[in-house]
């Protein structure tokens, strides 16, 4: 069993950054992969990023390739999105969420727990 809560959300400017952090529960926190959603209103959830059990593999969408890194600190049991020249188009509630897959893809069934969000909102 693993539980997810998220962190770091906020109201920024266009241009600014944030980190928003991924705390987990559970021992065996590091033999998952995780990856970072987001949904804006009146949007589908779609994939932001992941990244694999040991932290070696990641994955980006091409919306944030270049903006965003996401990192893990197994030790610590967290997950971190940085996310740099942020946009009003980020604007989302974005939520992390564990898979058991060795890499999962992007589709969120690929996913068995997930996080209640945190809210991001970029002004112009």
């Amino acid at each position: 069993q693993v539980q997810l809560v998220e962190s770091g959300g906020g109201l920024v400017q266009a241009g600014h950054s944030l980190r928003l952090s991924c705390d987990a529960s559970g021992r065996t926190f590091n033999t998952y992969a995780v990856g970072w959603f987001r949904q804006a209103a009146g949007k589908e959830r779609e994939a932001v990023a992941r990244i694999s059990a040991s932290g070696t593999r990641t994955s980006y969408a091409d919306f944030v390739k270049g903006r965003f890194a996401i990192s893990r600190d197994n030790a610590k049991n967290m997950v971190y999105l940085q996310m740099n020249s942020l946009e009003p188009e980020d604007t989302a509630l974005y939520y992390c969420a564990a898979s058991d897959r060795v890499f999962p893809t992007s589709l969120g069934r690929d996913y068995d727990y997930w996080g209640q969000g945190t809210q991001v909102t970029v002004s112009s």
